[in-house]
């Protein structure tokens, strides 16, 4: 960009994001298309019982020709709704189902968009994982966005419907985050919601944040759904949550994300 030009979309911050996504999903389609990848894996804290994890996300990671760990915000936003995304979504889900299949003891989370649930494969690789080892089922939990799940409710409801009756269980992550209509939280029926970070983070000194998530738990256990709370960083507000009722936690006060699966070896200093 020449002196005096301006961006395609009229910002610089906007025009320096654009390029970073173009520079970036190449090298991030040759990995996917070679399969280098990798699950980080955070725990998720039981309130009640926090020094024993209920269950681990599993955090997808690309890895480039060189190595590195590709940040997700440098191509997720611009892979979402294209094929890559969906391809990425068959990577994360084949990556748990093997993970799930050599501990029959883990339970574990992988993130999903809505939008896969009518790609092939990703619901191939579903199927085949559930048939292989119907134990793997009642200990997968498919996080699905908030902000996919609200755009093809009908698509959610009927796949949700099919594929609980396996035992699989489901988290709405991000909840509070966009601009879900509770008439479609009620016909989903979650098995538990992640409260956006955005309402956690110095929730303990900060009023606002308290009554917010207070009425996102509310709304959450009156629909029966356990509630998780995301981007849990002090030990102050881990004690207020767990003061709140609160049913779970989730962040770096409990735990990074990992590649060295936590349940398998002594903590890592490999952490992403």
């Amino acid at each position: 960009m020449t002196a005096g030009q301006s961006s395609p979309s009229g910002s610089p911050l906007d025009y320096a994001i654009d390029h970073q996504s173009r520079v970036t999903m190449p090298a991030v389609r040759l990995a996917v298309e070679r399969g280098n990848g990798c699950l980080a894996f955070q725990p998720v804290i039981q309130s009640g019982q926090t020094r024993r994890p209920a269950f681990y996300e599993g955090l997808i990671r690309i890895i480039d020709e060189t190595g590195r760990m590709v940040p997700l915000k440098d191509f997720m936003p611009a892979a979402e709704t294209t094929e890559l995304g969906r391809q990425i979504d068959v990577m994360s889900l084949t990556l748990g189902l093997r993970t799930l299949s050599e501990d029959p003891s883990l339970r574990l989370s992988i993130n999903m968009s809505a939008r896969s649930i009518g790609y092939p494969d990703w619901i191939q690789t579903l199927r085949n994982g559930i048939a292989s080892d119907p134990h793997v089922a009642e200990r997968l939990i498919l996080e699905i966005t908030e902000s996919s799940a609200i755009e093809m409710p009908d698509t959610v409801q009927q796949f949700m419907l099919e594929v609980q009756r396996h035992g699989v269980s489901f988290a709405l992550d991000d909840f509070g985050a966009g601009y879900t209509s509770f008439r479609y939280l009620r016909d989903f029926c979650f098995d538990m919601i992640k409260i956006d970070g955005q309402f956690i983070r110095n929730i303990a000194s900060h009023p606002d944040n308290q009554v917010l998530t207070r009425a996102l738990q509310s709304i959450a256990h009156h629909f029966d759904m356990f509630t998780v709370a995301e981007q849990v960083e002090t030990a102050d507000d881990a004690a207020f949550l767990i003061e709140m009722g609160v049913d779970c936690m989730q962040g770096y006060y409990f735990g990074a994300p990992t590649i060295a699966p936590p349940w398998k070896s002594p903590p890592s200093a490999a952490t992403m």
